[in-house]
């Protein structure tokens, strides 16, 4: 079976959200956080969905979906990384939700063209 880059990406990108999650809990940063785990893991579960698609708009819808939630963790993190809450470098975070961001809207695009 052939590797999906977007859910093995997604997925990836969960696990280090999850590590950031128990980073930020140690630190005592109880409000972003708990946005950044819900946005941060829900990216994978709705291409997991979008995999198991029933049509073609069914695909569409949930990696719209998906890319929602990939926008909202990037402002999770930029606004974590502007307020200083903690000392935790978001860089990387920020640097993947990009490529992970590039990624579904390309595929999205081509699936419309598609259609």
């Amino acid at each position: 079976m052939k590797e999906n880059l977007i859910a093995t990406k997604t997925f990836d990108f969960a696990l280090s959200i999850i590590d950031l999650f128990i980073q930020l809990k140690k630190e005592n940063e109880f409000i972003i956080s708990k946005q950044i785990i819900r946005s941060g893991t829900s990216i994978g579960a709705n291409v997991e969905e979008a995999i198991a698609a029933q049509s073609k708009k069914d695909f569409i819808n949930k990696l719209s979906i998906a890319s929602k939630e990939a926008r909202e963790t990037k402002y999770w993190l930029r606004l974590l990384d502007k307020s200083e809450l903690t000392q935790i470098k978001v860089e990387t975070y920020l640097t993947e939700i990009e490529h992970i961001i590039n990624i579904i809207t390309k595929i999205i695009k081509t699936s419309q063209e598609n259609k």
